[in-house]
């Protein structure tokens, strides 16, 4: 590596909105001049953005750390930065654990990433804000994917579940102002882009925060109007929030797919409320059953958390019954791990380990069933698929990707990452579909859903914050 290159390497962990903000550091690092580098070896700035959710999210970072350190051993002038979540929440202790760290920067203030690497010429430099300066998408962006782009209509959030600690590392829920989402979209379309994921830590609430009451419908609505984009998703709702007006806006706006993401966390009542979720069993059954009966053709994926303190064999039992009374196409399945400034974690209740996992296996097994059933229901189907690339196992097989988000691998016949391809499913597996390309382009679309207004009102009676 030549000394008078300048390059940078970003480790991300963590989920979609720590790659949201990956990719405005990488911008805001390649406007200063850095380039891309292969690894860390090569690079001049190495920089891990943290998450802190998982329990072994500190383990993770400091076996990284070390790494690194050796490498910066035989190259001194090198940089490590550390960034995002976990960097807000043990702010100071970094430094502490890890003093060959030049840079620690919290997830409120992105925007300082250049002038930090420069004051770190002189000496470590650290700076942790308890508010946002800018807001991440104002930033200069350094997309991983050409066709596909992230982006935050809101940060923060609102709620206080006891097992989470997002509130307190992400802050109160800021929404942005609707018109500066849809110039980004239109902006990310004359890009090239033809699919966006919306990121919030609640997107149901956007927009609460402008105007009193949630946005988010009139926000896909205005989407939908944006000349060139295909396909819009979002993640992840609060069941509490899901509204009646935003199931209607799926089912109306064409390029609205056709899949939602809407945790459950557990299927027991009492659970719920030590979770502090604001709902019960019943009510999130009735948003599943409003959403279905707007788009019969939806694919609900889901997040269940096994062994919460307290969690007694009939608490599991309900959880058991919700997945098998939903048929999830897919769950993430968690075994709960008290995280520090949590509610939670201070509970006196915590299951031993052989519990917690044997109840685990058992989602597991009910879950590995349904997802079967699940996809076996699109064998003999033509899907229009998005093409993401090569499949990473098998390079004479193309991936692409459902509306309602089903991966599927089919033969590579020169396809284009970003282009549309109308695929016949020829088999289906527990997690992904085979199939073979019927026709050039995109496939003609299923006809969409539409219900009345007296129909949805109907659907979402006895909910209050669906009404």
């Amino acid at each position: 590596m030549k000394t008078e290159e300048r390059t940078y390497f970003i480790r991300t962990f963590g989920c979609q909105m720590n790659e949201h903000d990956s990719e405005r550091l990488a911008g805001m690092l390649e406007a200063e001049g850095y380039m891309p580098a292969s690894g860390a070896e090569d690079a001049t700035v190495v920089l891990f953005n943290t998450c802190c959710i998982r329990e072994n999210a500190d383990t993770r970072l400091y076996g990284n750390l070390g790494h690194v350190k050796s490498i910066k051993d035989r190259q001194p002038g090198k940089k490590i930065v550390v960034a995002g979540c976990l960097a807000q929440k043990d702010r100071s202790l970094i430094q502490e654990k890890a003093p060959y760290v030049d840079v620690v920067l919290g997830t409120h203030n992105l925007s300082s990433l250049p002038r930090l690497l420069r004051e770190a010429d002189e000496a470590p430099s650290f700076e942790i804000l308890e508010q946002t300066e800018t807001f991440p998408s104002a930033l200069p962006t350094k997309r991983n994917s050409p066709w596909h782009a992230w982006v935050s209509i809101s940060i923060g959030c609102n709620n206080s579940c006891t097992f989470c600690i997002v509130p307190a590392v992400r802050g109160r829920e800021e929404s942005r102002r609707m018109g500066d989402i849809v110039h980004e979209v239109e902006s990310l379309v004359s890009d090239g882009v033809v699919e966006v994921t919306l990121l919030g830590q609640n997107v149901n609430s956007y927009g609460r925060d402008l105007d009193g009451t949630p946005m988010f419908s009139k926000l896909l609505y205005a989407l939908n109007d944006v000349a060139g984009l295909k396909r819009v998703r979002f993640t992840s709702p609060h069941p509490k929030d899901f509204r009646a007006d935003s199931v209607r806006a799926m089912a109306e706006c064409e390029v609205v797919c056709e899949h939602i993401h809407l945790p459950v966390q557990s299927g027991s009542d009492r659970l719920l409320k030590r979770m502090k979720r604001a709902y019960t069993q019943e009510r999130y059954l009735e948003k599943v059953r409003m959403v279905r009966r707007a788009i019969p053709e939806v694919a609900i994926t889901t997040d269940i958390i096994v062994g919460f303190p307290g969690e007694t064999e009939a608490d599991f039992e309900q959880t058991l019954a919700v997945v098998a009374e939903v048929r999830f196409d897919g769950a993430y399945t968690f075994q709960y791990s008290p995280r520090p400034m949590t509610a939670a974690a201070g509970m006196a209740d915590h299951l031993p380990k052989e519990v917690v996992q044997e109840r685990y296996d058992r989602l597991l097994e009910l879950q590995e069933e349904i997802g079967v059933e699940r996809n076996a229901r699109h064998l003999g189907a033509t899907e229009e698929l998005l093409v993401e690339g090569s499949s990473r196992k098998d390079p004479e097989r193309l991936t692409g990707r459902t509306r309602t988000n089903k991966l599927v691998h089919f033969p590579n016949d020169g396809s284009a990452e970003g282009t549309f391809r109308s695929v016949k499913i020829t088999a289906t597996r527990p997690h992904y579909l085979e199939g073979e390309v019927t026709v050039q382009g995109a496939a003609t679309a299923a006809p969409r859903s539409r219900l009345s207004l007296p129909l949805m009102a109907a659907a979402s009676s006895g909910c209050s914050t669906c009404s």
